[in-house]
Protein backbone atom coordinates (compact mmCIF):
# COMPACT_ATOMS: atom_id res chain seq x y z
CA UNK A 1 0.00 0.00 0.00
CA UNK A 2 1.33 3.46 -0.83
CA UNK A 3 1.87 5.90 1.87
CA UNK A 4 0.17 9.03 1.85
CA UNK A 5 2.53 12.57 1.07
CA UNK A 6 3.40 14.80 3.86
CA UNK A 7 1.27 17.81 4.05
CA UNK A 8 3.06 20.56 2.85
CA UNK A 9 5.64 18.49 0.45
CA UNK A 10 5.59 17.21 -3.09
CA UNK A 11 5.35 13.74 -4.31
CA UNK A 12 9.12 12.79 -3.64
CA UNK A 13 9.23 14.16 0.26
CA UNK A 14 11.59 17.00 -0.93
CA UNK A 15 11.49 21.02 -1.64
CA UNK A 16 7.78 22.41 -0.78
CA UNK A 17 5.55 22.61 -3.90
CA UNK A 18 4.67 25.51 -5.44
CA UNK A 19 8.19 26.69 -3.92
CA UNK A 20 11.88 27.30 -5.77
CA UNK A 21 15.12 27.58 -3.79
CA UNK A 22 16.04 30.90 -2.58
CA UNK A 23 19.91 31.89 -2.70
CA UNK A 24 20.51 33.39 0.55
CA UNK A 25 23.36 35.91 0.93
CA UNK A 26 27.34 35.23 1.61
CA UNK A 27 27.90 37.08 4.43
CA UNK A 28 31.99 37.87 5.50
CA UNK A 29 33.42 36.12 8.03
CA UNK A 30 33.78 38.50 11.31
CA UNK A 31 35.61 36.10 13.66
CA UNK A 32 38.70 33.45 13.80
CA UNK A 33 41.64 32.99 11.30
CA UNK A 34 44.72 35.00 11.22
CA UNK A 35 44.10 38.64 11.67
CA UNK A 36 45.21 41.84 13.81
CA UNK A 37 44.75 41.36 17.28
CA UNK A 38 43.18 37.67 17.46
CA UNK A 39 43.89 35.40 19.95
CA UNK A 40 44.20 35.46 23.70
CA UNK A 41 45.53 38.48 25.10
CA UNK A 42 48.62 37.77 26.90
CA UNK A 43 48.51 38.84 30.52
CA UNK A 44 51.22 40.98 32.62
CA UNK A 45 52.01 37.27 34.50
CA UNK A 46 52.36 35.32 31.02
CA UNK A 47 55.67 33.34 31.38
CA UNK A 48 58.48 32.00 29.16
CA UNK A 49 55.90 30.98 25.58
CA UNK A 50 55.76 27.47 24.86
CA UNK A 51 57.84 27.33 21.73
CA UNK A 52 60.15 24.66 20.33
CA UNK A 53 63.81 25.62 22.33
CA UNK A 54 66.29 25.05 20.02
CA UNK A 55 68.05 22.12 18.60
CA UNK A 56 70.56 20.77 21.45
CA UNK A 57 73.10 18.33 20.42
CA UNK A 58 76.30 16.65 22.24
CA UNK A 59 78.32 19.43 24.41
CA UNK A 60 75.93 22.06 24.07
CA UNK A 61 76.47 25.26 25.95
CA UNK A 62 73.01 26.51 27.54
CA UNK A 63 72.04 30.00 29.43
CA UNK A 64 69.35 28.71 31.90
CA UNK A 65 66.67 31.06 33.37
CA UNK A 66 64.38 30.14 36.14
CA UNK A 67 61.84 32.12 38.15
CA UNK A 68 60.99 31.42 41.38
CA UNK A 69 57.12 32.26 43.05
CA UNK A 70 56.63 35.55 45.05
CA UNK A 71 55.93 33.88 48.15
CA UNK A 72 59.55 32.03 47.86
CA UNK A 73 60.90 35.94 48.74
CA UNK A 74 64.33 36.32 48.10
CA UNK A 75 66.48 33.49 47.51
CA UNK A 76 69.52 35.74 48.84
CA UNK A 77 69.65 34.93 52.23
CA UNK A 78 72.59 33.03 53.48
CA UNK A 79 70.14 30.57 55.91
CA UNK A 80 69.01 28.98 52.33
CA UNK A 81 72.50 28.50 50.69
CA UNK A 82 73.45 25.37 52.77
CA UNK A 83 69.91 23.87 51.02
CA UNK A 84 70.64 25.41 47.83
CA UNK A 85 74.52 24.09 47.26
CA UNK A 86 73.24 20.92 48.84
CA UNK A 87 70.82 20.58 45.79
CA UNK A 88 73.27 21.91 43.01
CA UNK A 89 75.57 19.37 44.56
CA UNK A 90 73.25 16.76 43.71
CA UNK A 91 71.98 17.75 40.55
CA UNK A 92 74.94 19.16 39.14
CA UNK A 93 75.75 15.68 36.90
CA UNK A 94 73.17 13.65 35.17
CA UNK A 95 73.18 11.82 32.11
CA UNK A 96 73.29 14.61 29.56
CA UNK A 97 73.61 17.54 31.72
CA UNK A 98 76.25 19.50 33.51
CA UNK A 99 76.21 22.29 35.73
CA UNK A 100 78.98 24.57 35.25
CA UNK A 101 78.37 28.01 36.80
CA UNK A 102 75.43 29.63 38.36
CA UNK A 103 73.72 33.02 40.03
CA UNK A 104 71.40 32.85 43.15
CA UNK A 105 69.46 36.29 42.39
CA UNK A 106 66.19 37.43 44.64
CA UNK A 107 63.62 35.66 42.68
CA UNK A 108 65.25 33.56 39.66
CA UNK A 109 68.68 31.57 38.93
CA UNK A 110 70.95 31.90 36.03
CA UNK A 111 72.70 28.74 35.32
CA UNK A 112 75.41 28.11 32.80
CA UNK A 113 74.98 24.14 31.73
CA UNK A 114 75.90 21.83 29.22
CA UNK A 115 73.54 19.31 27.56
CA UNK A 116 74.49 16.31 24.96
CA UNK A 117 70.59 16.49 23.79
CA UNK A 118 67.08 18.30 24.40
CA UNK A 119 65.91 15.09 26.69
CA UNK A 120 69.63 16.02 28.36
CA UNK A 121 68.36 19.15 29.44
CA UNK A 122 65.07 18.73 29.77
CA UNK A 123 65.55 15.53 32.95
CA UNK A 124 68.76 17.38 33.96
CA UNK A 125 66.51 20.69 35.11
CA UNK A 126 63.98 19.06 36.21
CA UNK A 127 65.78 16.66 38.66
CA UNK A 128 67.56 20.20 39.81
CA UNK A 129 64.35 22.24 40.31
CA UNK A 130 62.33 18.63 41.95
CA UNK A 131 65.73 18.67 44.25
CA UNK A 132 65.97 22.90 44.79
CA UNK A 133 62.01 22.67 45.62
CA UNK A 134 62.12 19.93 47.94
CA UNK A 135 64.76 21.58 50.01
CA UNK A 136 63.73 25.15 50.26
CA UNK A 137 59.95 24.22 50.68
CA UNK A 138 61.37 21.97 54.20
CA UNK A 139 64.01 24.99 55.51
CA UNK A 140 61.40 27.06 55.20
CA UNK A 141 58.68 25.04 57.03
CA UNK A 142 55.88 26.18 53.37
CA UNK A 143 54.43 23.78 50.93
CA UNK A 144 53.62 24.04 47.28
CA UNK A 145 54.85 25.10 44.22
CA UNK A 146 58.33 27.02 44.10
CA UNK A 147 59.13 27.73 40.20
CA UNK A 148 57.01 30.16 38.45
CA UNK A 149 57.33 28.86 34.97
CA UNK A 150 58.82 26.29 32.52
CA UNK A 151 62.99 27.47 32.61
CA UNK A 152 64.09 29.83 29.65
CA UNK A 153 67.00 28.52 27.66
CA UNK A 154 68.97 30.21 25.21
CA UNK A 155 71.82 28.08 23.54
CA UNK A 156 75.14 29.58 23.49
CA UNK A 157 77.10 29.23 19.93
CA UNK A 158 80.23 31.91 19.75
CA UNK A 159 83.08 32.69 22.13
CA UNK A 160 81.90 36.12 22.14
CA UNK A 161 78.62 35.24 23.07
CA UNK A 162 80.04 32.58 25.42
CA UNK A 163 81.99 35.66 27.56
CA UNK A 164 79.05 37.54 27.48
CA UNK A 165 77.04 35.06 28.69
CA UNK A 166 79.72 34.14 31.80
CA UNK A 167 79.79 37.80 32.74
CA UNK A 168 76.05 38.50 32.61
CA UNK A 169 75.49 35.46 34.77
CA UNK A 170 78.67 35.57 37.49
CA UNK A 171 77.99 39.46 37.89
CA UNK A 172 74.29 39.97 38.06
CA UNK A 173 74.20 40.70 41.73
CA UNK A 174 75.62 44.33 40.29
CA UNK A 175 73.12 44.29 37.55
CA UNK A 176 70.49 44.22 39.78
CA UNK A 177 72.22 46.83 42.40
CA UNK A 178 72.52 44.47 45.06
CA UNK A 179 74.78 45.23 48.08
CA UNK A 180 77.93 43.25 48.45
CA UNK A 181 79.79 43.10 51.36
CA UNK A 182 83.46 44.24 51.06
CA UNK A 183 84.85 41.01 53.09
CA UNK A 184 84.01 39.17 49.56
CA UNK A 185 86.44 41.26 47.22
CA UNK A 186 83.46 42.49 45.21
CA UNK A 187 82.78 38.91 44.27
CA UNK A 188 78.89 37.57 44.71
CA UNK A 189 79.03 35.07 47.42
CA UNK A 190 75.80 33.65 45.64
CA UNK A 191 76.98 33.00 43.14
CA UNK A 192 80.01 30.02 42.22
CA UNK A 193 82.52 32.45 41.29
CA UNK A 194 85.01 30.98 43.78
CA UNK A 195 85.16 27.76 40.79
CA UNK A 196 85.23 30.01 38.22
CA UNK A 197 88.54 30.32 36.48
CA UNK A 198 87.94 32.82 34.44
CA UNK A 199 88.23 36.13 37.14
CA UNK A 200 91.13 39.11 35.70
CA UNK A 201 92.72 38.73 38.78
CA UNK A 202 92.65 36.12 41.97
CA UNK A 203 93.24 39.28 44.25
CA UNK A 204 89.60 38.55 45.93
CA UNK A 205 90.36 35.61 47.25
CA UNK A 206 93.32 36.34 50.14
CA UNK A 207 91.54 36.07 53.63
CA UNK A 208 88.90 33.55 52.44
CA UNK A 209 88.10 29.90 52.40
CA UNK A 210 86.99 27.77 49.97
CA UNK A 211 83.66 26.12 49.63
CA UNK A 212 83.14 23.17 51.73
CA UNK A 213 81.90 21.20 48.31
CA UNK A 214 82.31 22.25 44.95
CA UNK A 215 78.90 21.57 43.70
CA UNK A 216 79.44 22.54 40.12
CA UNK A 217 81.18 20.63 37.32
CA UNK A 218 84.61 21.45 34.94
CA UNK A 219 83.01 22.13 31.56
CA UNK A 220 83.35 19.82 28.46
CA UNK A 221 82.82 21.86 25.72
CA UNK A 222 85.50 23.98 23.75
CA UNK A 223 83.53 27.25 23.86
CA UNK A 224 82.66 27.47 27.91
CA UNK A 225 86.69 26.08 28.83
CA UNK A 226 88.40 27.78 26.51
CA UNK A 227 87.19 29.16 23.50
CA UNK A 228 85.35 32.96 25.39
CA UNK A 229 88.82 33.87 26.54
CA UNK A 230 89.57 34.72 23.26
CA UNK A 231 87.62 37.82 23.83
CA UNK A 232 89.08 38.63 27.76
CA UNK A 233 89.01 37.89 31.08
CA UNK A 234 85.88 38.48 33.06
CA UNK A 235 86.65 41.94 35.42
CA UNK A 236 85.37 41.67 39.32
CA UNK A 237 83.05 44.21 39.16
CA UNK A 238 82.47 44.21 35.15
CA UNK A 239 78.96 44.10 33.73
CA UNK A 240 77.90 43.97 30.12
CA UNK A 241 77.02 46.99 28.25
CA UNK A 242 74.27 45.84 26.92
CA UNK A 243 72.82 44.24 30.49
CA UNK A 244 72.86 48.26 31.85
CA UNK A 245 69.89 48.99 29.50
CA UNK A 246 66.59 49.92 31.26
CA UNK A 247 64.37 47.91 28.69
CA UNK A 248 66.69 45.84 26.33
CA UNK A 249 65.08 42.94 24.69
CA UNK A 250 64.60 39.13 26.02
CA UNK A 251 68.17 38.25 24.36
CA UNK A 252 70.15 41.10 25.65
CA UNK A 253 68.31 41.22 28.95
CA UNK A 254 70.12 38.07 29.20
CA UNK A 255 73.43 38.98 27.73
CA UNK A 256 73.08 36.55 24.96
CA UNK A 257 72.64 39.63 21.82
CA UNK A 258 76.32 40.04 19.81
Amino acid sequence: MRSKARPGRGRRGGRRAGRAWKQLALRPRTWGGAREGAGRKKSDRAGVPHRPRAHVKQKTVVHVTVRLVPEVRTLRRFKLTPAMRAAFLRTKKKDGFRLCQFSIQRDHLHLACEADSNRGLSRGMQGLEISVARRLNAKLGRKGKVFADRFHAVVVTSPRQMRNALCYIMNNARRHGEELDPIYGGIDPFSSAWHFDGWSHDRWRQGLSPPKDECVVPARSWLLNEGWRRHGAIGVTEVPAKARRLYPTREEWLGMAE
